[in-house]
């Protein structure tokens, strides 16, 4: 009889320490190939999202679910998720061009300038196409959860440290945040490789705008007076309108007048762009500048003299919320009688500005 000190290789203790042994490496194996997996992951997360740390602000991916349209009795959510990216690229035309607009609470509420704003595209001439390439960017939750009641691109950013739901009045401290919050985001729409049209949620479109942009210019801007020019970067500009063309020259111009914030502390975007335009260093840029016509992009400051040309209408020249929407209400007013009529009007009276003197 065998001593169990004589036991053969084959005995189940020693095919048990052999079958430990083996797991082992194979555990170890399989860690080493996660933790690789894991890396590259990291890898190409970076790679396909450099802007999250280029802009330093969490505005690439929302918290919040995006609307889909495809069922307006019952709405259902996309996903939890979506980055900004995603939202641009579902609302993009066949160039890449995205129409572009913020909103916060105070002009998000029922009866308030957002209604009016999407009325405008709705009862427009040619701007019912284009509702589905605009993406309003809210400012806050109570926006974005109104938003996306209404229209299937929203995208809510969150600002730390910032209230942007009440009505911010022109020029004080949060109103200037707010507008360079958008010079920033802007920044980043270009850099991901998409033109834009920027505009004011205060701006009805009359009509589709695309046949009178200019077909050269990189950037191109409205004017609260426009002096015949169209060159002339001596017109009054106004940034509630703009067109933007993706490239090396948008960009760096964009990076700069966000830049030149903290040489004007106290000054808006719109008054800084003045103060740069004429800087030596945007010539080196090479960007080409061009005015629009206020026949065709009018506003409060200086009305659109032919309503049979006149494509947006701005309520410029005017501070505080209730006053806008009066003379707002009245311009969409003044368009549905002008489209009730069976022949063209050749001289037209608006009937605005009203409050907004």
């Amino acid at each position: 009889m065998n001593s169990p000190s004589s036991s053969p290789p084959s005995s189940p203790s020693r095919f048990l320490d052999l079958g430990f042994s083996i797991g082992q490496k194979e555990v170890k194996r399989i860690l080493i190939l996660v933790l690789g997996l894991v890396a590259s992951c990291l890898l190409l997360y970076k790679t396909a999202y450099p802007l999250r740390q280029e802009l330093g602000v969490n505005i690439l991916t929302s918290s919040r679910p995006l609307l889909d349209r495809s069922s307006p009795s019952s709405p259902q959510t996309r996903s939890n998720s979506i980055s900004f990216r995603e939202v641009l690229e579902n609302a993009m035309t066949g160039n890449r061009t995205v129409i572009i607009t913020t909103l916060n609470q105070a002009w998000a509420e029922p009866n308030s300038l957002f209604d009016l704003f999407l009325e405008s595209f709705r009862i427009g001439q040619g701007t019912q196409k284009l509702l589905q390439h605009v993406v309003v960017v809210c400012l806050d939750s109570k926006a974005f959860d109104r938003c996306s009641q209404l229209h299937p691109h929203c995208f809510y950013i969150e600002t730390s440290g910032t209230d942007f739901s009440g009505e911010k009045l022109f020029a004080t401290p949060d109103y200037l945040k707010m507008m360079w919050r958008r010079i920033e985001l802007l920044t980043q729409v270009l850099e991901m490789g998409f033109n834009f049209i920027f505009t004011d949620a205060d701006i009805m479109w009359l009509r589709d705008p695309f046949p009178r942009l200019y077909p050269d210019g990189d950037f191109q801007m409205a004017c609260d007076r426009f002096f015949g020019d169209p060159y002339d970067s001596d017109n009054w500009v106004n940034g509630g309108f703009t067109y933007v063309k993706s490239n090396h020259r948008s960009i760096e111009f964009y990076k700069f007048w966000y830049k030149s914030r903290l040489d004007y502390p106290e000054l808006h975007d719109q008054d800084v762009f003045n103060k740069i335009k004429h800087e030596p260093l945007v010539s080196e840029i090479g960007i080409e500048m061009r005015f629009f016509d206020t026949v065709y992009f009018g506003g409060f400051c200086q009305t659109s003299r032919d309503i049979n040309l006149v494509c947006t209408m701005h309520a410029n020249c005017c501070i505080g919320l209730e006053k806008k929407l009066h003379d707002l209400n009245l311009v969409l007013d003044d368009w549905r009688k002008y489209l009730s009529l069976s022949e063209q009007v050749k001289n037209t009276t608006w009937s605005v500005p009203m409050m907004c003197t």
